[in-house]
């Protein structure tokens, strides 16, 4: 199902969405790019000459953790300027509204950001803030919520949050996409881990990486429970999430999508979700309209 404001299919969601008893949402990089984050994705999708996408890899951190951290950097210090749109707020605002009906609201989010929960959302799985790294190492469900202000020794697995800003000295100065900085930076000046002094890494997933079981134990308990799927900024080709609406959609759950451009999921356009999620989302009809 896609739709527009003017598209009957809008009809029938509100009514879908009205009826709902447990809503599930799917965000992704196109809900954040209205705050002015980067999608890192298509032809704009490049940090200096590479291509980002291709910087969020362990081989890529194992190979120059230098330049990742300094990528990692610039959009520490780029989320620092950007805010929850209007999107971010009427999910936030929505979820609050569903929990006094006794009714369940979860978004399920690609995003590393930060900002559904600076829009205020607490039901909220980060799936790509979450990390399966070495079984020797016990996590609280603090430390496996991860993000790019948190993160992760690559020996002792410590986990912390940090928002200094820069991260660390050397790296003051760095991370600018249109500007080569030349030599790399040496380990032992890059963050280090308080407890054994060795490297750390952002705690987020990364291409190629695993996530957390609980973290999918949690998203196949919300696949079975929801009545109503949302997909919302999402390019649907990352997997797992790429995945879901057509599993869902094979259990019998409407799903609706939000989304700029075509994907794999439907054959045309929609509209911005910070436009269409405030109108979709609102209380009653009267309101939405």
């Amino acid at each position: 199902m896609a739709f527009s404001t003017e598209d009957p299919k809008f009809a029938e969601f509100r009514q879908l969405f009205a009826k709902a008893r447990s809503v599930l949402v799917l965000t992704g990089a196109g809900v954040s790019a209205e705050s002015g984050v980067p999608t890192f994705r298509g032809s704009g999708g490049f940090w200096r000459k590479y291509q980002a996408t291709d910087l969020a890899t362990p081989e890529s951190f194992a190979k120059s953790p230098s330049l990742v951290w300094e990528f990692y950097q610039y959009r520490r210090e780029l989320m620092a300027t950007k805010e929850p749109n209007k999107g971010h707020l009427a999910l936030a605002e929505a979820e609050k509204r569903f929990e006094k009906e006794g009714r369940r609201f979860v978004i399920l989010t690609q995003n590393i950001d930060g900002l559904h929960r600076r829009a205020g959302s607490s039901n909220l799985i980060e799936m790509h803030g979450m990390l399966i790294l070495h079984l020797k190492i016990l996590y609280t469900s603090s430390e496996n919520i991860g993000n790019l202000f948190k993160t992760r020794c690559t020996s002792c697995g410590f986990v912390e949050e940090n928002k200094n800003n820069p991260i660390c000295e050397a790296l003051r100065g760095r991370g600018l996409p249109d500007v080569e900085t030349g030599s790399e930076i040496p380990v032992a000046d890059l963050p280090l881990c308080r407890q054994c002094q060795s490297l750390v890494r952002p705690h987020v997933v990364w291409f190629g990486e695993t996530l957390w079981p609980d973290v999918r134990e949690k998203i196949d308990k919300e696949i079975a429970q929801c009545d109503l799927f949302l997909v919302a900024g999402t390019s649907s080709v990352v997997y797992p999430a790429a995945a879901y609406a057509s599993i869902i959609s094979r259990l019998g759950v409407p799903v609706a999508e939000i989304n700029i451009e075509s994907t794999p999921s439907t054959s045309n356009s929609t509209g911005p979700s910070g436009e269409l999620l405030p109108i979709l989302l609102a209380p009653s009809v009267d309101e939405a309209l």
